[in-house]
Parts: structure tokens; sequence; C-alpha cells
């Protein structure tokens, strides 16, 4: 799953560590989101766009080849 979580973070101003501690993970977390390597829990993604006032699909990308048939 792809996602905007850098894009829409830096245009905010908000550091790695602000978001991290906003939704009550690891700064590492926050970095391993934004580079794909992690994909959120449910609830972590509702807090994420929550935080940004967002919808989770204008953050997350679902492309259909992510997934096998």
């Amino acid at each position: 799953m792809k996602n905007r979580l850098e894009e829409i973070r830096k245009e905010k101003g908000i550091t790695q560590e602000e978001l991290a501690r906003a939704l009550e993970v690891s700064r590492q977390t926050v970095g391993s989101l934004e580079n794909g390597r992690y994909n959120p829990s449910i609830i972590l993604a509702f807090k994420i766009a929550s935080y940004f006032n967002l919808k989770i699909e204008e953050i997350f990308i679902y492309e259909e080849k992510d997934y096998e048939k």
C-alpha cells in the first residue's frame, strides 16, 4: 500500500518525532510507514487521518496489485 504520509507531514511542518508523539508510536514507526515498510493497523490509520483531519483514502492509497487474488 502506498501513502502520502511524508508529503502531508512535511506540508504541515511537523517532524516525525512530533507526529509519533501525537499518535503514541515510535519515530521509527512513522519512518517505516512513510517508507512503505509497514502498513498501519486500521486503528492507527484512523488516528493518522484524524490527526490531519483527512479521510484515510486521502493518505493511504490501495492498489489492487498489492494483494494477490
